[in-house]
């Protein structure tokens, strides 16, 4: 069985679908290589991609732009060109992958995924990550944690799990923290080794329905201090 490469990517754009609206810019970088049932976390800053992006329609939501902090004029003139960057970016993927299978991850994976799949296949006829090697890390804690996927966001994670990075909205800063996070979850033993003992905590199941925190650990503010965008028109989800 090959290896396989993790790929950390964060994107931002400026509406909510690709096609009508544009991926504004997108960050990837190296999270960890999984080599049978060993994973081996690597450097997040060590091994990294960013581009910027001339927009395809004129179609954008200003509210969604202004999330990533980039501006539509400056894009405009400035942004590369789609078709360049993709093809750039699948090549670097091939490169840090080697002989390993390039996996995409992202938190969650649906809006990224979405993205950068469409990006690839439109501007350079295929993707690097197939059509389905990925790993949502949302999903990954949920399983881990043995919680409902609504109860899967940052804000609810143990302090051990969570990165101690900033949620920037800069796509590349957002890639590595994403990638430390999947990092800790991956080495994290979960939710069966804290009912052995463990006093690491995630979201006790409350018989009302609603989460409630697990009295071992208090809940902490997103790393971002804000909340996280709506995605009818949003650059990231966090």
């Amino acid at each position: 069985m090959k290896a396989e490469t993790y790929i950390s990517v964060d994107v931002e754009a400026d509406g909510p679908i690709p096609g009508p609206y544009s991926m504004v810019s997108f960050g990837m970088t190296v999270a960890g290589r999984m080599t049978g049932r060993r994973f081996e976390r690597t450097d997040p800053e060590s091994r990294t991609f960013y581009a910027e992006l001339r927009p395809i329609s004129d179609d954008h939501v200003a509210e969604a732009l202004a999330v990533s902090g980039l501006d539509r004029a400056t894009l405009l003139r400035e942004g590369r060109d789609p078709a360049e960057a993709m093809t750039e970016a699948a090549a670097w993927v091939r490169e840090v992958c080697g002989d390993d299978l390039p996996v995409l991850a992202a938190f969650p994976l649906s809006y990224d995924w979405m993205w950068m799949y469409w990006y690839f296949l439109r501007f350079t006829g295929e993707s690097p990550f197939g059509h389905s090697r990925c790993i949502d890390i949302k999903t990954l804690y949920a399983a881990k944690a043995v919680v409902p996927v609504a109860w899967a966001t940052k804000r609810q994670m143990p302090r051990e799990v969570r990165s101690r990075r900033p949620h920037t909205h800069n796509a590349l800063d957002d890639a590595i923290e994403q990638a430390e996070l999947l990092q800790n979850l991956m080495e994290w033993p979960g939710s069966a080794h804290r009912e052995a003992g463990d006093a690491g905590g995630a979201v006790a199941p409350d018989p009302s329905g609603t989460a409630s925190p697990d009295p071992s650990w208090t809940a902490s503010p997103d790393p971002s201090g804000t909340a996280s965008p709506d995605l009818s028109g949003a650059a990231s989800p966090d």
